[in-house]
């Protein structure tokens, strides 16, 4: 949590506070508190202080953050001043000490401070008393600017400060002593002094001297360290340090801190500074390592001295200031600093960081700090993205920075350790050259170390020490040691290398004594050491392996590459060791060569396997290896183990491949070997490619990879690591488990060897799991943080089909021209299904005729699922190329799962002239487990199935989206394969797009048909071309619907088919995105049967659909039965049966009717049908059921009716049915319950309007309850030959299947024509055959221009006195607290998104949250579709939306993700914020961060924290269910806007807009919905207000009465119009009825003004007022007629009469105001009197004020109290009454106790007695106790003890469960709320009680009057420093608190340009007392040149208590920017 950075009021009423238990001690205490800080500047001249003051609070409980004391008012700190500041902090408990300081920055930077009081704000009793009377100076006093006092809850104590004796021991040596300025910090058990310079007024820290310096501070208890350092400023900086001695006075305690090292840049390690333990001198530092990140804006670098804080868990530990010395700090770089501490303080809870202020340029942006802890492994992000400069922002130059949680990574622990290495003293032993190491445990081995080499290490007989990081290994092992020059002067004589873990102080030595020189010894550079002195038991000996390497006997098979080789056995492994000096060969490497080779090494037990290779240099690097021997030296060569290679390494021969890892003979590498395909993208910023050798090294559960080059892609582009390409390397190696990190890193050579590695991915198909790993950083020593290599975590595992690989043998026959050249394919049969069709291929010359000593044998891996037992071989080839017949001999394939042989003998040709001449054969495996053969593929279906088989298939409708970008489409063959979970379709070639002729063309969709059989559920799909032609193609996507399944889902792809971009594939598989896959209700496939009738003109070429109809109304989508017009010229031919089999919705069992019809288009479009005849599968047994529906009519304009659609009914179904003995069954049922077609007359009315009729084609729906008439064109007028014209009734005709009770219409016209708008009035709809009436009302415009521009609507029928049972109210009905809620538990939230302004941010995906709560509820995904159909979040918007979801409780974290899963669909989310109003909380996530593919860490989804949110209260809202009925009289209607305002005990509402939706608000219609409402029941009225916009602005709201438990009704029978009715109002107000109960009466208020008897105090302005009391305001009643002619002149007193208002009750205030029109607009107000006529009572308000812009404060608005409220005096007794419920569980006999801890002091204990006359505290029970007891305040908290009667001591666990516990103050009647539900333990000791926050405050009506008295606010309005964030338009503010709000008031000042750029701007506005402010509205009227503003911050200030509060902002008012809007409500920032 961040703290508070202001000076503010805070509110702790209502459900901000907790309601679970809280007490100091043992027992939970409150997470959050208010400190009241004050502080008092000292009466000496220059006491005031300009810099930036901070203060650091420590407790009990932990230590606060360091709080900047902020105030915008630049006169605080000024002398003699007391300044008031407000904070929270976590609670720290009692307060022992604070430190205060500033930031030595302003012009007057010294401060004397007088004091400081601090005052916990829950319990203001606890008031500490902090004495300074000192300077905080640098000039002044002792020159401290940081001072840390002691504090007293006694005003008059001086506590006394602890005093240290430093003794500073300087070296005698030369150049020993310092100019620096030396800085300590004592640390002990009690905290520490902070960072003192030592410093005296003599010349300190010269050699051999000791300097004395005093430093007083707290008492610390027994000192643990001290950090010591200096500043590296003067001319001689380094120091070498002796060592410290401190004198404790106080304690009388000595501590020596031996030091003994350089503290210089250019000595020793180059620190200068250090951390020192009491009288250690062994090393027991942890390592930090730190990266700090510059900003990437102007100036952002600065040349100042940062310095860091870190700050452990609660802040009681930390690591004192540490300079960052040796960083660049400049723009866009990150700078690395190892900082080593004595101290384990990870995970860190903050970071302080800033600057000296001290150079030219002095400002810096910091972007954010990365801290990782090796020790425990945690990497914590800070991020800042805010100026350190005095002269930008805030001006602050230190700033504390908070953990990002979400961004939290747990990387794999290393421990530290300290290196010694001994350099032997003998001549020359020293060397220049790189050292490195690698140290071996039992656990495993460490990285490669790289020991820096400074000019002056590894010289002779020198001791160099480094400090080195390695993970947890165990008992260590050996030691390999080397280094890399070869040159004579590098020799090196090492004697021994020593290691100590510094945390357990193990410690192991590896003696050497030997030469690292390829001139003595044995000429090696390379030593393995053996560990001893831990376990000296455990020894390993040092042998020597002899290595034979036999190259093979084959043409080309030497190489002049360089070899290495690495053994590998059980107890480690050599390394890779170049294989230099052969023993018995000078040229190594030749055709058919025994090079021998000696490897010295610890003992390595049984050799497992050997890892061999070369680095590919030189003209003839290729080499063809036989095979590798290796025995230990002394050993017969028969006891050699055998390493069999017999392949090539060579790139351009076999796979490839110039690395191989070879395993004994006999033992196959395929048991032993995982494939790891590693993709490695290259980001595609500039310059991003290199010209550098990439290296990795995987790091998995069982171990990892050595650091292997990437030399040989899979995908073989030219050029690797190319700007936005993608390259591909398989390393084979042995299996490292689950991969839990990667090492990546470039060696920097070349001319272009920096490189920006965007992402890894690394698939293992044999694990089944795929790994990414996002980078999207540069790998450069000129960018960011300079490194090269780097380690990565995966960011998301994926799980992928799971493969095996099969080695696949393939021997050529040995006969004349066996070989073939053309392309072979095979594919493999299982149990388990097939692989696809292989390509065979290597980079070898293939498929060449044996010799005559052994067949020439091919070998190829592949990676395929597990097929199981093998089947069949299907083998071919092409017949490309001279020479293409091939003589076969046999195939072999090895199953390496379980390492199982097939042997499929073939022994024939496969030639076109040879044999039988067949160019592919089918083989078996010679295996007596042999099954028969698998069946063969199935052709491609038929165009046209049967029923059945379509039931058995299905239908894919493919629809394929080109890229829209340039060069995106394609003229090459593109070909698809699906495949399922049970087989796949096989190749199919993407011939015929059904939606374009030129297939995949830029941005186009291409739609095809695939016909599959029973593939399962589909779970890839694999897509591409045959590079033919204008081949490049960018595909977008791939959508597959299958109807029959009921499931559409969508292949993102988003990358290039292109052999010459991206990654050069021009294949690739795709797979489904979950999200974006779409279910719905399976269709069923019917056979349709179209019978022409045999009579002239009968057939038809128009379009033919049918719609088939269900019971209960159940129906199909339309349907064409013809898909083009070459199928609609084929069918329906005179005489003709056509055929049609589809796919549409199950209407069930029985099929009511059709619905058949054409578009009467085409040459001969009228149609006469004889029948359809409809059969579909029986749903039980085998059979199907056939359907007949007769017709024998025209379907034609010029025949019969003119119809061209019928609706027909069944006259006959047959069944035809499968017996059991196998015969077919057939049954003919006529149908007798069938539909009759009834005739409906529809007469239309239209208005009788200007205007209202139309010339448009009218479509009509009319929908029962049995179907619908489906759109019928309303052609024909039977009454009208010129139709729907003003004033005119049309009838129409209709015939149509009984559509039994009709309830709607759809109505709507073309707006075609001249004249297109239309005004209907009504639709009359008459059931001929039942002679029912349906009326419907319509009262609306069709049209594109007027109202909502709507020509399509829909209208419900008017109920009719049946249905008289419906309420007319306006209902209000709580349904929060509702059982019908409760059980549905689904709750609003509010989320808002502001999308960020970098390029490529905005997205077309469709976003979503998720919130998640305790105990691992979450909602469901709550989608977040943008309103008005638009699609996407546009860079810079802020888009607002609410969603519904479950409630979860206490939110915990919410994820946010989108459904985009192409590289593309990138969006950069700047903000999220999630409002729950429900529980009045906001949280605030500063995201800034990538959800996309390809950038950030590759998520679409991230998970935030809500512990990295900022929490907002805002006001709590309640659910309420509101009804509103419209009354049922003409033109009832309204589509104007209407506003709800609802009052209640507890406070009024803002100006509710109730939502128009289209169909709300019509006439005689009941509308039910819900709103969120304040919680301020119970309710007493509400205001209904209308604009009178819209063209219909009238409304008439009915009335009725409701009587049910919790429903407010708010009854109204007239109109809401300026024209109509008797009030001719816009305003309503109505009182609420509770169950026949009025809650408030009618009145008349009489309202007398009296003007002063000033000069010129009367006004010619036009006057208002709005009088407030217990029941809300009057609204804006306007002074006009007054029973005077000539109104407010002086001395005048003016009486004005409002009748019929709804009565306040008792007065609190009025707010008066006047336009300040008319020639003398000032007016001098003396008092107003209210008259309440109803309650006989005036209330009196005095004034005598001007209201005038000219005179006094120049304001024309005040706001009077009411002189009426007697005043009370609080300060003496006052009774309480105190109700306690007792739960459900523990009840109790004993006494109980209560203390109320109030604002102003704190009661004695109450005792609350139980006796067993009168027996309390039982369960479930309500006891009532009253109290007298002196006025403790406003009521914070409670403490609650329960205690024996007797007092004696308690025996065993006794509890008492306390509920609720609710104090009521008599006198003013505010009630106190506080829910316990704990357990209070029986305990005779006074001090064991629980401590209860109060969760909710009641204030009543008497206080809030009391505490009106009139008060100064100060406003303080920052704008924004951005271009164009000034505003010329006029601003306005209201202010909201909990006694009420302020008006609409505007900020102006004359002569003034106000609300410009970067500006600060102040207005004093006098108001009555707010109470607690809770929040502000801020809007401008959008006028001027330029009205769009950026508004930064809001500060008001209370004058009369100098409480401040922030309300941040931070958003635009812009109608073109973020979200539109000019009006923002802001809560305070606490």
């Amino acid at each position: 949590m961040v703290p508070l950075f202001v000076k503010m009021d805070w509110n702790i009423v209502g459900n901000n506070t907790r309601s679970s238990p809280v007490c100091y001690g043992e027992v939970k205490h409150q997470i959050f508190t208010v400190y009241e800080v004050v502080t008092v500047t000292g009466d000496v001249k220059g006491a005031g202080t300009d810099a930036n003051v901070f203060v650091t609070l420590f407790g009990d409980f932990g230590v606060s953050p360091k709080v900047h004391l902020a105030s915008k008012s630049r006169n605080a700190f000024e002398k003699n001043k007391t300044d008031v500041f407000r904070i929270k902090t976590q609670n720290i408990g009692p307060i022992k000490k604070l430190r205060i300081e500033h930031d030595n920055t302003g012009m007057s930077a010294s401060w004397f401070l007088d004091r400081v009081v601090v005052t916990d704000m829950i319990r203001p009793h606890l008031r500490f008393y902090f004495p300074c009377n000192n300077w905080l100076s640098r000039e002044e006093g002792d020159n401290l600017f940081v001072r840390d006092l002691l504090g007293s809850l006694n005003p008059m104590d001086v506590p006394k400060l602890n005093k240290y004796l430093v003794s500073v021991f300087t070296a005698d040596m030369k150049g020993s002593g310092t100019d620096a300025d030396v800085f300590l910090n004592i640390f002990g058990e009690h905290g520490d002094t902070g960072e003192r310079r030592l410093d005296s007024d003599k010349d300190n820290f010269e050699r051999g001297s000791e300097d004395k310096f005093t430093i007083e501070a707290p008492n610390l208890g027994r000192l643990r360290k001290i950090t010591i350092g200096h500043n590296n400023r003067g001319s001689s900086a380094g120091w070498f340090l002796d060592k410290v001695v401190i004198d404790d006075m106080g304690n009388k305690e000595i501590y020596e801190f031996p030091v003994n090292r350089w503290f210089a840049m250019d000595e020793d390690d180059g620190k200068i500074q250090r951390d020192v333990l009491v009288g250690s001198m062994q090393p027991m530092g942890i390592i930090y390592n730190v990266q700090v990140m510059t900003g990437d804006i102007r100036g952002a670098g600065t040349n100042s001295k940062i310095h860091m804080v870190m700050h452990g868990s609660k802040g009681l530990k930390n690591s004192g200031k540490i300079f960052l010395e040796g960083g660049a700090f400049e723009r866009a770089l990150i700078d690395i600093f190892n900082v080593e501490i004595c101290e384990l303080i990870s995970p860190l809870s903050r970071v302080t960081i800033g600057h000296d202020n001290g150079a030219v340029g002095a400002g810096w942006y910091c972007e954010k700090v990365v801290i990782y802890c090796p020790f425990t492994g945690i990497e914590q992000t800070f991020p800042c993205g805010m100026w350190l400069d005095e002269d930008e922002g805030d001006g602050l130059i230190e700033r504390e920075l908070y953990e990002m949680v979400s961004l939290r990574q747990k990387k794999h622990k290393k421990y530290p350790w300290s290196l010694w290495i001994w350099t032997s003293d003998i001549k020359g032993a020293g060397t220049d050259a790189q050292v490195f190491l690698q140290i071996y445990g039992e656990k495993g081995k460490s990285d490669e170390i790289k020991l820096e080499n400074n000019s002056d290490s590894f010289e002779q007989g020198q001791t160099d020490k480094f400090m080195i990081e390695m993970p947890d290994m165990g008992r260590l092992l050996k030691l390999r040691i080397w280094h890399e020059k070869r040159n004579p002067f590098a020799g090196w004589h090492l004697a021994k290398v020593t290691l100590l873990k510094t945390l357990t102080m193990d410690k192991y030595s590896f003696e050497c004594g030997r030469w690292l020189d390829i001139n003595e010894d044995d000429n090696e550079i390379v030593r393995e050491l053996p560990a001893t002195g831990l376990f000296p038991d455990t020894f390993i000996s040092v042998i020597k392996y002899r290595v034979t390497i036999c190259t093979g006997n084959v043409s080309g098979s030497g190489t002049d590459a360089s070899v290495f080789l690495n053994v590998i056995g059980d107890l480690g492994d050599t390394g890779e060791r170049l294989m230099f000096m052969s023993k018995n060969n000078v040229n190594k490497f030749e055709k058919g060569n025994h090079d021998e080779f000696l490897i010295e090494s610890v003992f390595l037990g049984q050799v497992r396997r050997v890892r061999v290779g070369h680095d590919g240099r030189g003209g003839g690097c290729g080499w063809y290896l036989d095979k590798v021997l290796v025995r230990e030296e002394g050993q017969p060569e028969s006891s050699a183990t055998e390493f069999p290679c017999f392949r090539w390494l060579d790139r351009n021969e076999d796979d490839g491949q110039i690395i191989r890892e070879l395993v004994p003979a006999g033992d196959g590498v395929r048991l032993f070997n995982v494939g790891y395909h590693i993709a490695i993208k290259t980001g595609s910023v500039n310059g991003a490619s290199s010209d550098s050798k990439v290296f990795v090294k995987l790091y998995g559960e069982k171990g990892d990879t050595d650091k292997v080059i990437l030399a040989v892609s899979d995908n073989d582009l030219r050029n690797y690591f190319e700007t936005a390409r993608t390259d591909i390397f398989t390393l084979d190696t042995y299996d490292i488990g689950k991969i839990n990190r990667l090492l990546i890193g470039h060696t920097n050579e070349g001319l272009r060897a920096g490189w920006f590695l965007d992402s890894v991915q690394i698939s293992v198909p044999v694990h089944g799991m795929q790994y990414m790993f996002p980078s999207h950083r540069w790998l450069c020593k000129d960018e960011a943080d300079g490194k090269v290599e780097v380690e990565i975590y995966p960011s998301e595992v994926l799980e992928i089909e799971k493969l095996i690989n099969y080695e696949i043998t393939v021997v050529t026959g040995d006969m004349r021209s066996a070989g073939t050249n053309a392309d072979v394919f095979c594919q493999i049969y299982g149990d388990e299904g097939k692989t696809e069709i292989l390509a065979l291929k290597s980079r070898s010359n293939n498929f060449e005729r044996g010799t005559t000593e052994i067949f020439k044998e091919d070998v190829f891996s592949l990676t395929a699922v597990d097929l199981g037992v093998l089947k069949k071989l299907r083998i071919r080839h092409d017949n490309s190329q001279a020479s293409a017949g091939w003589f076969l001999d046999r195939v072999e394939i090895v199953d390496t799962k379980d390492d199982t042989t097939y042997f499929f003998p073939c022994k024939r040709w496969l030639a076109v002239d040879e044999d039988d001449c067949q160019l592919a054969r089918e083989l078996v495996p010679v295996d007596e487990a042999f099954m028969k053969k698998g069946d063969e593929d199935e052709d491609d279906s038929e165009a046209t199935l049967g029923l059945e088989q379509k039931a058995m298939s299905t239908t894919y409708t493919v629809r394929i989206k080109t890229g829209d970008k340039k060069y995106a489409g394609t003229d090459a063959n593109v070909f698809m394969t699906l495949f399922g979970t049970k087989d796949d379709t096989g190749i199919i070639t993407l011939k015929a797009s059904k939606t374009h002729r030129n297939k995949f063309e830029r941005g186009m969709i291409d739609e095809f048909t695939v016909e599959a059989v029973d593939l399962g559920p589909l779970r890839k799909l694999r897509i591409g071309h045959d590079n033919c032609g204008s081949a490049g193609w960018f595909l977008d996507w791939v959508e597959i619907d299958a109807q029959s399944v009921g499931q559409k889902l969508r292949f993102p792809c988003g990358r290039w088919l292109d052999k010459g971009e991206d990654d050069g594939e021009i294949v690739r598989d795709l797979f489904p995105n979950p999200l974006q896959t779409e279910f719905y209700t399976p269709f069923v496939p019917y056979e349709i049967k179209t019978f022409t009738s045999d009579v002239f003109g009968a057939g038809t070429d128009a379009d033919v659909f049918l719609v088939l109809y269900g019971r209960d109304a159940v129906c199909t989508q339309q349907k064409s039965l013809c898909v083009n017009k070459r199928e609609r010229r084929m069918y329906f031919e005179r005489g003709a049966e056509d055929m049609f089999i589809v796919e549409l919705e199950d209407v069930g069992d029985v099929i009511e009717k059709i619905r058949i019809g054409h578009d009467n288009r085409g040459v001969n479009p009228g149609w006469h049908l004889d029948r359809v005849e409809i059969r579909r599968l029986l749903r039980k047994g085998k059979g199907s059921e056939t359907v007949i529906f007769p017709c024998e009519r025209w379907l034609a304009k010029s025949e019969d009716d003119g119809e061209t659609v019928r609706e027909l009914q069944p006259s006959d179904i047959i069944t035809e049915k499968l017996s059991r003995d196998g015969s077919l069954k057939v049954t003919e049922v006529e149908v007798e319950d069938a539909l009759e077609t009834h005739t409906y007359n529809v007469s239309v009315m239209t208005g009788d309007v200007s205007g209202s009729g139309t010339d448009a084609n009218v479509f009509l729906t009319i929908y029962g309850d049995l179907g619908d008439t489906g759109e019928r064109k309303l052609s024909k007028s039977e009454t009208n030959s010129n139709k729907f014209e003003r004033g005119s009734v049309d009838k129409f005709t209709i015939e149509a299947v009984d559509l039994g009770q009709v309830f709607k219409i759809k109505i709507r016209h073309d707006n075609s024509m001249v004249s297109p708008d239309w005004y209907l009035d009504q639709v009359e709809v008459f059931d001929l055959d039942t002679e029912e009436v349906y009326l419907f009302l319509c009262e609306r415009w069709l049209s594109r221009k007027r109202e909502d521009r709507l020509i399509e609507r829909v209208f419900y029928v008017k109920v009719t006195d049946k249905y008289s049972h419906i309420h007319h109210d306006l209902i209000l009905r709580s349904v929060t607290s509702s059982r019908y809620y409760t059980c549905l538990a689904v709750i609003p939230y509010h989320v808002s998104i502001c999308t960020g302004l970098e390029r490529d941010a905005s997205t077309t995906s469709r976003a979503y949250v998720i919130i998640a709560g305790v105990n691992h509820a979450q909602t469901e995904r709550m989608w977040l579709d943008l309103p008005d159909g638009r699609k996407g979040f546009q860079a810079g918007s802020l888009e607002s939306f609410e969603a519904h979801g479950s409630d979860v409780g206490e939110i915990k974290k919410v994820e946010l993700g989108h459904d985009g899963a192409t590289p593309e669909s990138c969006w950069l989310v700047d903000e999220l914020a999630v409002a729950v109003p429900t529980k009045g909380v906001k949280y605030i996530f500063a995201c800034k961060c990538w959800l996309a593919k390809d950038r950030g860490d590759g998520l679409t989804a991230r998970v935030f924290n809500v512990l990295d949110a900022e929490a907002i209260a805002i006001t709590q809202k309640v659910i309420y269910e509101l009804t509103v009925v419209t009354g049922d009289v003409q033109n009832a209607g309204t589509d104007t806007k209407i506003f709800m305002s609802v009052f209640g005990a507890n406070g009024s509402t803002e100006e509710i807009l109730l939502q128009k939706n289209e169909d709300r608000f019509e006439r005689g219609q009941e509308d039910t919905f819900n709103m969120e409402i304040d919680d301020i029941a119970p309710l007493k009225k509400m205001r209904l207000r209308i604009d009178g916009s819209g063209s219909r602005p009238d409304w008439f709201l009915d009335k009725n009465s409701n009587h049910t438990e919790e429903v407010y009704v708010f009854t109204y029978e007239e109109w809401l119009s300026r024209t109509r009715g008797p009030k001719r109002t816009v305003i309503c107000e109505m009182p609420a009825v509770v169950d026949d109960e009025v809650m408030v009466e009618l009145t008349t208020y009489i309202i007398q003004v009296k003007t002063s008897d000033v000069s010129g105090a009367g006004t010619d302005a036009n006057v208002w007022v709005i009088v407030f009391g217990e029941n809300g305001d009057t609204g804006t009643l306007a002074l006009k007629d007054s029973t005077k002619s000539n109104k407010f002149e002086r001395k005048q007193v003016d009486m004005f009469r409002f009748p019929d208002i709804l009565s306040l009750g008792d007065l609190s205030k009025v707010r008066v105001w006047h336009d300040n029109t008319g020639i003398a607009p000032g007016w001098h107000l003396e008092h107003i009197d209210v008259k309440d006529e109803f309650m006989d009572k005036t209330f009196r308000f005095p004034c005598d004020r001007w209201l005038s812009k000219k005179d006094d404060d120049g304001q024309i608005m005040r706001e009077l109290a009411c002189a009426n409220n007697d005043y009370l005096d609080l300060n003496e007794k006052t009774k309480y009454e105190i109700c306690v419920t007792t739960g459900d569980t523990d009840e109790t006999k004993e006494n109980a106790w209560i203390v109320l801890e109030g604002k102003k002091c704190r009661s004695k204990e109450l005792v609350m007695e139980n006796s067993s006359k009168k027996k309390r505290f039982l369960r479930g029970n309500v006891d009532r106790f009253e109290f007298s007891s002196k006025n403790v305040g406003d009521i914070a908290a409670i403490c609650l003890g329960h205690t024996p009667k007797d007092g004696k001591k308690v025996k065993g666990e006794i509890y008492w469960h306390v509920e609720e516990v609710v104090v009521t103050e008599k006198e003013l009647g505010n009630k106190y709320i506080f829910r316990c539900n704990a357990l209070i333990p029986l305990s005779s000791k006074r001090d064991d009680y629980l401590t209860f926050e109060c969760t909710k405050t009641v204030e009543s009506f008497a206080s809030k009057a009391r505490s009106l008295v009139p008060v100064k606010y100060e406003i303080i309005i920052i704008t924004g420093d951005e271009k164009g964030a000034g505003t010329d338009a006029n601003v306005f503010i209201t202010i909201y608190g909990s006694n009420g709000d302020s008006g609409s008031r505007q900020l102006r000042q004359r002569l003034r340009n106000l609300f410009e750029r970067g500006q600060t701007d102040r207005f004093v506005v006098e108001m009555l007392d707010m109470g607690d402010l809770q929040r502000v509205r801020v809007e401008h009227d959008n006028s001027g040149l330029c009205p769009g503003w950026l508004l930064d911050r809001v500060e008001i200030t209370n004058t009369a208590n100098g409480v401040t509060t922030i309300f941040l902002c931070g958003k635009w008012l812009d109608t073109n920017r973020a979200d539109g809007q000019i009006a923002r409500v802001l809560y305070p920032k606490y």
